[in-house]
């Protein structure tokens, strides 16, 4: 398979993504003489990169963008071009968490005064990232206990040696953690659970501002860390070699399906 590509954007990850298609041996085009043009991550309405694209694509060009808007996906489709979002691939949230998972190891290490060896960790969620996670810091020797509401993602915690409790105990768990770190992007993090932290514990947000109080947190002496999108952050051109791979594995499929 041999396909033009435009790659929009100065981003790191797209860069990385331009040198990674090359190597794969797709050639690197203008807008407009493109078979797929490939816009970067956190797509909105409002990105001068799909304006571009939009106004200078061939008709039949097949767009690719990251965490795409509904109101950017709904300007690409009344200009008549599928816009597809390769962060819903499967493939790349599964790679994704490689870099998400080495990155909070960065934050956690920041500012400490004992190892992680040895520490009681609080890990909110043991889907693809939290496993990431915690078997990182199972591997450092932390103590590491897991919340998750599904029967077997718990499971899959106790499988890599971790203690797992199911999320109404929750609070149970949070008893004399020093670190937490939350992978779910809802509010579980309230001031009962920060209350039954260690002092001077941390809480480092993989899913974006608002899982705990910040109020209670400022309260009880408690660090928030927010740290969402760590791929591109800690490790860009990793993160722009599996954005390309993504997309190709995407264009691959479709080729086979055409063929039945």
């Amino acid at each position: 398979m041999n396909k033009r590509f435009a790659v929009l954007g100065e981003d790191a990850r797209m860069r990385a993504a331009a040198r990674a298609l090359a190597g794969a041996g797709q050639t690197l085009a203008e807008p407009e003489k493109a078979d797929c043009i490939l816009l970067g991550v956190r797509l909105g309405e409002n990105s001068p990169d799909l304006a571009l694209a939009l106004a200078r694509a061939r008709p039949g060009t097949q767009l690719f963008g990251g965490a795409v808007s509904p109101g950017a996906a709904a300007l690409a489709r009344a200009a008549g071009f599928v816009l597809r979002d390769y962060m819903e691939w499967e493939e790349l949230a599964v790679l994704n968490a490689i870099p998400t998972a080495e990155g909070c190891l960065a934050l956690l290490l920041q500012d400490r005064r004992r190892t992680l060896w040895g520490s009681p960790v609080l890990l909110l969620g043991y889907g693809r990232v939290g496993q990431a996670v915690g078997r990182r810091l199972l591997a450092l020797g932390a103590a590491v206990t897991a919340v998750d509401r599904c029967p077997a993602r718990r499971a899959a915690a106790r499988a890599d040696g971790c203690r797992a409790l199911d999320a109404d105990r929750l609070s149970e768990a949070a008893g004399g953690a020093d670190t937490v770190v939350n992978t779910v992007p809802a509010p579980l993090v309230d001031a009962s659970v920060l209350a039954r932290l260690a002092p001077g514990a941390k809480v480092v947000e993989l899913a974006g501002h608002g899982a705990a109080d910040q109020d209670a947190a400022a309260r009880l002496g408690v660090r928030l860390v927010p740290a969402p999108g760590l791929p591109g952050r800690c490790a860009p051109d990793t993160a722009g070699e599996f954005i390309a791979q993504a997309v190709l594995s995407i264009l691959k499929q479709a080729e086979q399906e055409e063929r039945g």
